[in-house]
């Protein structure tokens, strides 16, 4: 049985081996990368699908048959759980700092060649989730945006792109991310060019908005249209009250 899983995983690398080889011959980096930022698109979107479900669902767990109208102690421990849980799993398992994520990923496009460790394509959903579902005070974006851009990154390095290309996708993969658990693509660009700082050329702006849109879509898609943050308009707007 050991040795069948061998020779097929042997197999599926010297079949995708020669996929790479076939692609350096026939398709264009300029043009593979297009196909590659819809892909990197899909994944960020199923990661923020996936940490805003674990977020829910472990709320639910927990506040699920919570008294409403009675003190309910509990909400004063859930946090304290879910950040010790989140420290051991850090501590004993990753083994690695997967904080500031902003920063890291800042980082790893100036000092690291645009290279995330693979490991955060997955780290930061766990440990977030579980400490935002027991009702940690802090946020779901950064999380989610390391985890896109460490998506984008090990996306690129795994069909052998270019340095500067692979930068190009770490941006898609943060881009993707906000399009994702906002369900806003045009907030996953202007995102990255303010926040990372990525030129916006006519060859990055194209698949940074195919990611957004593509991981937009995607969430829309398996959570429903209904925008995250909803409003509506009291009043008309009159324009005899600008000069006021």
């Amino acid at each position: 049985m050991k040795k069948d899983n061998f020779q097929l995983s042997t197999f599926n690398f010297q079949l995708f081996y020669r996929f790479l080889l076939w692609r350096d011959k026939h398709i264009q980096e300029k043009h593979f990368i297009l196909i590659v930022s819809f892909l990197v698109g899909i994944c960020t979107a199923a990661a923020a699908i996936i940490l805003k479900s674990i977020i829910h669902f472990i709320q639910h767990l927990l506040t699920g048959n919570f008294n409403q109208d009675g003190a309910n102690y509990l909400y004063l421990l859930y946090p304290v759980i879910g950040i010790l849980l989140a420290g051991l799993f850090v501590k004993y398992i990753v083994r690695d700092d997967i904080s500031h994520g902003v920063t890291k990923i800042l980082y790893a496009i100036s000092q690291r060649k645009s290279r995330i460790k693979p490991h955060n394509t997955w780290t930061s959903i766990v440990a977030s989730s579980v400490t935002i579902g027991f009702g940690g005070s802090v946020g779901a974006e950064a999380p989610i945006v390391l985890t896109g851009a460490a998506i984008g990154s090990n996306l690129g390095r795994l069909f052998r792109m270019e340095q500067k290309t692979l930068m190009l996708l770490v941006g898609c993969g943060a881009a993707g991310a906000i399009a994702g658990i906002f369900k806003a693509p045009i907030a996953g660009v202007v995102f990255v060019v303010e926040v990372l700082l990525l030129d916006l050329t006519m060859t990055s702006v194209l698949p940074l908005l195919i990611t957004s849109v593509t991981a937009a879509t995607v969430s829309y898609i398996f959570t429903g249209t209904e925008a995250m943050f909803p409003f509506s308009q009291t009043e008309a707007f009159v324009i005899e009250r600008i000069p006021y």
